[in-house]
C-alpha cells in the first residue's frame, strides 16, 4: 500500500458499484475525504447534472462508473460522454489527475466491451488532466453474470478463455494505491490481477456445483460472447489475451477460495 503524505479528497464515480463500493471503504479508512458519485446520491456523469458542484474541492478522482448496457456501442457512448464530463468539469475544479479501472488486454480485440473501454482510455487520455490506468482482470463477482449469458436449455456454452481473476476488492486496493501516487506518468498502465491462472470453463464448473446447479459446461470456441470460432477476438481468448504481462500486481484470493468464502 503507498502511504499517503497527507488525507486528500478524493471523488469516487460509480461508488455504489462492486469495486466503487469497496473503494469507498478502502479511502475513508486510509483517511482520505471521500465523496461518492452516483446517479442515485443525485450527480450524472453522463448528463453532467451535479458532477461540477461534487466536484468542488476535489484532489483526485477515480472513475469506476460502469453503464448499464454491455454491449459495444451503448457502452461506447457511455463511456465517450462520462469521460469528456470528468475531464471538463475534473479540470475545472482543480483535480490533479484521475484514476480509471480498465481491463487486462483490451488493446488486443477487436470489438464488444474491451473496445469500449480502449475508448475510454484513449478519450480520458485526450482531456488537460493526466489520467493513471490501472487494468484488472476479470472479477471474481463477475463470472456468475457472465456465465449467465452463456446459458441455453440448461447448457452453458462456454468460451475458450484463459484468465486470471481477482476479487474486487483486491482492485480497490491498487487503485487506491495508485491515488495515493506522488508525481506519476501520465498515462501510465499497470496491471492487477489473481494469484493463478483457471480456464473460464473450470471456474464455470465450480461455480455451478457450489450453488447445486445441474448445468452442463461446454468450452468452445464458437460461444455466444463471441460471434464465432474463426472470430479473432475468440482466438484472443482462447490464447490467454487477457492474462497479465509479467510485473503485474497478483494478490488472492483465488476463485475457490473467494468463492468458498461467499
Amino acid at each position: 500500500m503507498a502511504t499517503p503524505s497527507l488525507k486528500q479528497r478524493i471523488a469516487v464515480t460509480g461508488a455504489t458499484g462492486r469495486a466503487g463500493s469497496h473503494l469507498v471503504e478502502i479511502l475513508e479508512q486510509r483517511g482520505h475525504d471521500v465523496v461518492p458519485i452516483s446517479r442515485s446520491k443525485g450527480v450524472d456523469v453522463i448528463s453532467g447534472e451535479g458532477l461540477d458542484e461534487a466536484l468542488a474541492g476535489v484532489e483526485i478522482i477515480i472513475d469506476t462508473a460502469t453503464g448499464p448496457s454491455p454491449s459495444q456501442e451503448e457502452a461506447t457512448a457511455f463511456f465517450l460522454a462520462s469521460a469528456r464530463n470528468l475531464q471538463r468539469a475534473g479540470s475545472a475544479a482543480g483535480a490533479k489527475r484521475i484514476v480509471l479501472p480498465s481491463i487486462i488486454g483490451i488493446d488486443r480485440f477487436r470489438g464488444g466491451y474491451n473496445a469500449a473501454k480502449l475508448a475510454q482510455e484513449q478519450a480520458l487520455l485526450e482531456g488537460p488532466l493526466p489520467v493513471r490506468i490501472v487494468r484488472a482482470a476479470q472479477f471474481h463477482e463477475f463470472v456468475d453474470q457472465l456465465l449467465g449469458w452463456t446459458i441455453r436449455d440448461g447448457v452453458a456454452h462456454v468460451p475458450e478463455m484463459r484468465t486470471q481473476p481477482v476479487a474486487a476488492r483486491v482492485v480497490a486496493e491498487a487503485l487506491a494505491d495508485a491515488a495515493e501516487e506522488g508525481e506519476m506518468e501520465d498515462g501510465r498502465i499497470t496491471e492487477v490481477a489473481g494469484p493463478k491462472e483457471e480456464r473460464l470453463a473450470a471456474l464455470a464448473g465450480a461455480l455451478f456445483a457450489a450453488k447445486g446447479d445441474s448445468v452442463e459446461v461446454h468450452e468452445e470456441r464458437d460461444s455466444i460472447l463471441v460471434s464465432g470460432a474463426d472470430d479473432p477476438d475468440a482466438v484472443a481468448y482462447a490464447e490467454g489475451a487477457v492474462l497479465p504481462n509479467p510485473g503485474a500486481k497478483l494478490a488472492g484470493p483465488s476463485f475457490e477460495e473467494w468463492l468458498a468464502a461467499t
